[in-house]
């Protein structure tokens, strides 16, 4: 899924579990950890690309097939970024420096959730890494239906949210 669905999505659900269990969560940390394992993974290439376009070492800003390997290192990047088992060792690694759970993390997990069946070929996440390679080939996010059904989704969701936030105003002014 694109960067700015990961971030909504986080949000739209960072939201109501913020309100419903009375956590301290800061939006900004859960929307960072939302997109952090893209983030992660394709940072570096990207602005490594954009050097090399900029500077006219390459023509294009699309890796060139016939090319040099130069960002193998990439797939270990994304598997960790993307492994249940990495977010679980670094959610444990800062509840203990916290001395409590850092929330946001989890939003971590939910980008993995929505990756899992919206990924597929070699974009499938091997979300058990590195204790396996398995791999769900689901559907291709970047489709125009799928694109147009998970935005319709999103706005299905800030509405709800938003009705529910001026329905508490509400209710909390006429009281």
């Amino acid at each position: 899924m694109d960067i700015l669905a990961h971030a909504l999505w986080t949000a739209g659900a960072a939201l109501p579990v913020r309100r419903r269990l009375y956590l301290e969560l800061s939006l900004r940390q859960a929307i960072f950890w939302g997109v952090f394992p893209d983030v992660f993974s394709f940072a570096i290439p990207a602005v490594v690309r954009i050097w090399w376009y900029l500077s006219g070492t390459t023509s294009s800003l699309l890796p060139d097939p016939k090319g040099p390997q130069h960002f193998r290192f990439v797939w270990t990047l994304y598997y960790a970024s993307h492994s249940f088992l990495v977010l679980g060792l670094v959610f444990g690694i800062a509840w203990l420096c916290a001395k409590r759970p850092v929330w946001e993390l989890l939003a971590w997990s939910v980008h993995i959730l929505i990756d899992i069946p919206t990924h597929q070929g070699i974009f499938a996440l091997h979300f058990l890494w590195p204790l396996s390679s398995y791999g769900l080939s689901g559907l291709r996010w970047e489709s125009n239906w799928f694109l147009a059904a998970n935005y319709t989704a999103l706005v299905l969701l800030y509405s709800w949210i938003w009705i529910g936030d001026r329905r508490r105003r509400l209710l909390k002014h006429s009281a």
